[in-house]
């Protein structure tokens, strides 16, 4: 018996190489250039150069992949509708922090029951992520596992690193080397200052540990990413959507040599993780820029087929379709209502 090695490991099982489940999901030359486009579009309005606002809007978590599909199709009309105004990217999060314990998304634990089969997760989430980029909607989602990356990056159109990461080294070498716009939320105390550094760390080069695309440790060394951004989520004190917070943020950010390039999230602490008050976050930060707060790039809603959310049941039969198993959403009827409301307001 080992007792210096694996002590408190009961299992270890091989993953598939992100080469060998790339080829059983393969992308297409077309869906390749048009997720290459989609991220210099992102680019351009983090930079200003396009007016357009991002509009990053989804479920909290994606748990059921017909019902996400049903969400997509939905979005995509309104993503062309509203082009000339809006930049949609949908909101296609597998991945779940947990405080202590809970459910950590579907990748993890796609059958919602404790197995733990992340081979099925992967494959589960890269044939979503195919299906959502092949109508043309462009997909965004939260970097959380160093090594997932690997096996689902090049369909991330957008991606975020959350508040609960956002303070972490590992996670700021990792966005250095991501190829996609990235975001950095404020951290759980409210920090605007971690997640400014965070910025400010990952657009500088670093070398790193990872795997490559046949599975084999390497050693990464980045060049930096330009485009990374605040994203302003509250904290433990509030909200930080009001004017003075963005003036604050803003601040910050001069302070690091930072163009300031924000985008609300219209949940989480901003809105309490009640459903019903990100109609609030999201009227005042899109009065705040009709009224010329330049530095407010776009917003984030969190939103499902239907409202609330549900518990997980054992039976999952007994679950409701279409309702998030993690933060509260609001439905699809509002959605379509606040994105019209924001749409007649933008100049």
């Amino acid at each position: 018996m080992d007792k210096l090695n694996n002590v408190n490991i009961s299992d270890i099982q091989k993953l598939i190489p992100p080469l060998q489940l790339k080829s059983l999901y393969p992308t297409t030359e077309d869906l390749t250039e048009r997720i290459h486009h989609s991220r210099k579009e992102i680019s351009d309005i983090l930079s200003g150069k396009d007016n357009r606002l991002l509009a990053i809007v989804g479920p909290c978590s994606i748990h059921d992949t017909e019902a996400a599909m049903e969400y997509a199709e939905k979005l995509n009309l309104l993503r062309k509708k509203y082009a000339d105004k809006l930049y949609i990217i949908m909101r296609v999060y597998f991945e779940k922090p947990r405080t202590t314990i809970g459910w950590r998304g579907m990748i993890v634990d796609p059958k919602i029951d404790g197995t733990y089969k992340i081979g099925e997760g992967l494959q589960e989430a890269r044939s979503l992520l195919l299906k959502i980029n092949g109508i043309g909607l462009p997909a965004g989602s939260e970097m959380l596992d160093p090594i997932v990356p690997q096996y689902l990056a090049d369909m991330i159109a957008w991606s975020a690193i959350g508040a609960r990461t956002t303070e972490s080294q590992t996670h700021r070498e990792i966005t250095s080397g991501l190829s996609m716009p990235v975001g950095f939320k404020n951290a759980t105390d409210g920090s605007i200052q971690t997640a400014v550094n965070g910025m400010k760390s990952s657009r500088f080069s670093h070398s790193f540990i990872g795997i490559d695309q046949d599975g084999k440790t390497c050693i990464f060394t980045s060049t930096g990413n330009s485009d990374s951004h605040l994203i302003l989520r509250g904290g433990r004190r509030g909200p930080n959507y009001y004017e003075e917070s963005i003036e604050e943020a803003e601040r910050i950010m001069h302070a690091s040599d930072l163009s300031p390039a924000i985008i609300v999230d219209c949940s989480h602490a901003n809105s309490g993780k009640k459903f019903e008050r990100q109609e609030r976050v999201l009227r005042d930060i899109v009065d705040q820029k009709v009224r010329g707060r330049k530095s407010i790039k776009g917003f984030m809603l969190e939103s499902n087929l239907f409202e609330g959310n549900q518990k997980i049941c054992e039976n999952k039969e007994d679950m409701n379709y279409g309702v998030s198993i993690t933060d509260e959403c609001i439905s699809w009827k509002e959605t379509e209502e606040l994105l019209a409301t924001v749409y007649k307001k933008m100049e």
